[in-house]
């Protein structure tokens, strides 16, 4: 088993741990490397953009799915996309403990999804929580999105947001932390 598969079980690792040293730090120093090449890149020229994105992300770029620059993601192995999801620019994912995006999902500039969060008896302990946005959501600008939260289909989230909890199909959802303020009807 990995420390990854160890992680997504639940379990604390300490940051110091060797396997989670080599492991996590090595995808890490990929993921870095790679979102420094991507956020170099002239904007113009999409298909260098495109071929560095599916890079990072384990060729998940396709079929209407792109991440605008610049961008910081961590741990590219333990994202999953859906087709025609775009970010914006200044998307930051600490994917350790997976990020699951589906289909649709379209997220303003400055959006922040964290998986990770650290013991406060000894900060260099970490547990992760999936964080999973299902189809058709719309996270608006500079929203945050904390571990363990799934957001459901055609949900709309607030500029600003923070989510803390798990959002229903078809809510709107704003402030800090984020409520549910009305349900949209969805339209086919």
């Amino acid at each position: 088993m990995s420390i990854f598969d160890d992680l997504r079980a639940g379990q604390m690792i300490n940051i110091g741990n060797s396997q989670y040293q080599k492991e996590v730090h090595g995808e890490i120093d990929r993921c870095n490397d790679l979102c420094h090449e991507i956020n170099a890149t002239i904007p113009s020229d999409r298909e260098r953009l495109v071929e560095l994105e599916n890079k990072l992300l384990h060729g998940q770029i396709h079929d209407g799915t792109f991440f605008t620059p610049p961008m910081f993601i961590d741990c590219g192995n333990q994202v999953h996309l859906g087709q025609n999801v775009y970010a914006n620019h200044n998307l930051t994912m600490m994917s350790l403990g997976t990020i699951t995006i589906d289909d649709g999902v379209m997220m303003g500039p400055g959006v922040g999804l964290f998986t990770v969060n650290h013991d406060p008896a000894d900060i260099r302990n970490v547990t992760t929580k999936e964080i999973h946005i299902k189809k058709n959501a719309w996270l608006g600008a500079r929203v945050n999105v904390a571990p363990g939260v799934t957001i459901g289909e055609n949900a709309i989230i607030g500029t600003g947001a923070v989510v803390t909890k798990d959002i229903p199909d078809n809510a709107v959802a704003v402030g800090v932390p984020a409520k549910v303020i009305k349900y949209n009807k969805v339209q086919h």
